[in-house]
This record gives structure tokens, C-alpha cells and sequence, in this order.
């Protein structure tokens, strides 16, 4: 997560911004198959590596839990592999707090400051969480290390160019564009997430200013709730990202026009607020 940083250019004049197209699908993830390729990522990043889940509750090797049906999901994808990459998922809500939960406010209650939701002005129906973001460990590479290699491969690993390679810091970048672009196209646009104190500073980087919404829990290790809305995000994301941000929208809307149902329970959609967002130098649905 820490190359989120570098958004490098190579002698050729390719960003990797641009480079990332080339070699990655982002996708709304629509039909179960899709879904469950989510699972399974999920599953050998959250319970095979991290430990944060159980294996035994999950024989089919697929990861999932009482959320995910009125969730909205996204599924980054190596095009020349087919493996899949990274995903996040959209988890929204409409009902009363005391019935009809976000993941934060059940596995970690009282991690919100109690005046922040009147603070805000925050409705239920608008408001949604990001979480379940994870990376194939293939395609990522922390500072010093030397996995993966390119060029190389290892009981029948895939092989990785050194282009390749050099886009793989974005693949977490791209989860939370397309994380963006969901809460734009649902009107979801007032979105928490659970973060470790790491992420938001790296994520400011690329633009993601989240607010802080709370104190530290304990949770899968020390983490705090933290919040954005959509048009901080969209307004401030680094102009090279801009491009990137437009394509992941406009694949992923493509494929929610056509969506069979409608997970969250309240049935908001692209109308959302009367389609009173306004961003600012980015293409946006009215």
C-alpha cells in the first residue's frame, strides 16, 4: 500500500495511470460468478493470510458474511492472467440503526463520535461503507521487497513484465475509485470506512481526504471509522487519476443500468439526491 505513492512515468512517456488500462479490468461484479471470484479473493486474503476470519466457516473457500446480499461489489482483473486482482465492495443502508446496520456500527459500536452523524446532517438512507478492500498477495509488493518478480516464475506463477509490475501500487488506487464511483451512481454519497491509521494518510495522497469520525477500536488490530463524502473525493483526486477515475465510472455505470435488482434495501439509485452532486472537472451523471 505504501507505493500508493508513486505515480511514475516511463521513458517512453506512459504514466502508469495510463499503463494501468493495459493490463487491468475493473468491474462491477454483476453475475455470481463474478461475485464469487470476490469471495475467493477474499477468502485467501482475509482468512488464508491475515488470519481476520476463520478458514473452517468457509469450506467452499469463499469468504462472505450477512452484508454482502445488500452489497454492491467491484472486481479488479489481470487481463492477460484472468486472476483476479482486488476487489471492495459498497455496503449500503435505509432502515433504523437498531435494525438495519452498517458493518462498522456491528462489529465495532460506538466507534462513531455520537454527535457526528447530526454534525454531518447525515441521512440513513445516504450513507454506505466501504470495506472489504483486499489485494492478491501476487500483486503486491511492499517497499524493499522483491516480490513479485518480474520476469520470473515459480511453480507455475504467472510472469510479470517489469511494466507490469510497476502498476501493480495502483490496483488498491482503482478499488477506491471504483468504490467512488459506486457511491456517485447510487447517490450513496456519504460513505464510512474502517480504516488502520496507515491508509488515510497514504490515500490523501492520491487525493482521498477522509475525516476522521472517532476514536480507536480494536478490531482486527487498531483501527478508527473514518468518513468522506463523494464530492471531496471527486473535487480533490489528484488530476493524473481524473482519466482513470472516468473510465472505471463509465464501465462500471455501463453494467449497473442493466442490473437485475436492486441489493440495497431503500431502492435508492442513480437518482439519489434529485442528482444534486456537483463535481468539479470530472464527468458525472445529472
Amino acid at each position: 500500500m505504501a507505493a500508493l505513492r508513486v505515480i511514475a512515468t516511463d521513458p517512453q512517456g506512459n504514466s502508469t495511470v495510463n499503463l494501468f488500462q493495459k493490463y487491468f479490468d475493473v468491474d462491477f461484479a454483476v453475475s455470481q460468478e463474478q461475485k464469487n471470484a470476490v469471495f475467493g479473493l477474499r477468502y485467501r486474503v482475509y482468512c488464508e493470510e491475515r488470519k481476520h476470519e476463520p478458514a473452517h466457516r468457509f469450506p467452499n473457500r469463499m469468504e462472505h458474511d450477512e452484508f454482502d446480499d445488500k452489497s454492491l461489489h467491484c472486481l479488479i482483473t489481470h487481463k492477460s492472467s484472468g486472476i483476479h486482482a482486488g476487489c471492495v465492495r459498497l455496503v449500503g443502508t435505509g432502515g433504523r440503526r437498531e435494525t438495519d446496520v452498517l458493518p462498522f456500527e456491528k462489529h465495532c459500536p460506538g466507534s462513531v463520535a455520537p454527535d457526528f452523524f447530526r454534525a454531518q446532517n447525515l441521512q440513513r438512507e445516504f450513507i454506505c461503507e466501504i470495506s472489504r478492500l483486499a489485494v492478491d498477495r501476487r500483486f503486491r509488493r511492499r517497499p524493499g521487497a522483491q516480490e513479485p518478480l518480474a520476469g520470473k516464475a515459480a511453480q507455475g506463477a504467472p510472469v510479470f513484465s517489469d511494466e507490469e509490475v510497476r502498476t501493480f501500487p495502483l490496483i488498491a488506487t482503482a478499488g477506491f475509485l471504483a468504490a467512488t464511483a459506486l457511491t456517485e451512481i447510487t447517490g450513496r454519497t456519504d460513505a464510512f470506512a474502517m480504516m488502520e491509521s496507515y491508509l488515510p494518510r497514504l490515500l490523501r495522497r492520491a487525493g482521498f481526504i477522509f475525516h476522521r469520525a472517532g476514536e480507536n477500536v480494536e478490531y482486527h488490530g487498531t483501527r478508527a471509522a473514518y468518513f468522506i463524502k463523494t464530492e471531496w473525493a471527486i473535487n480533490k483526486l489528484r488530476p493524473e487519476l481524473r482519466g482513470l477515475y472516468k473510465a472505471i465510472h463509465a464501465r462500471i455505470d455501463q453494467s449497473y443500468r442493466v442490473m437485475d435488482g436492486w441489493p440495497f434495501s431503500n431502492g435508492y439509485g442513480t437518482a439519489g439526491r434529485g442528482g444534486h452532486l456537483r463535481v468539479v472537472g470530472v464527468g458525472h451523471r445529472r
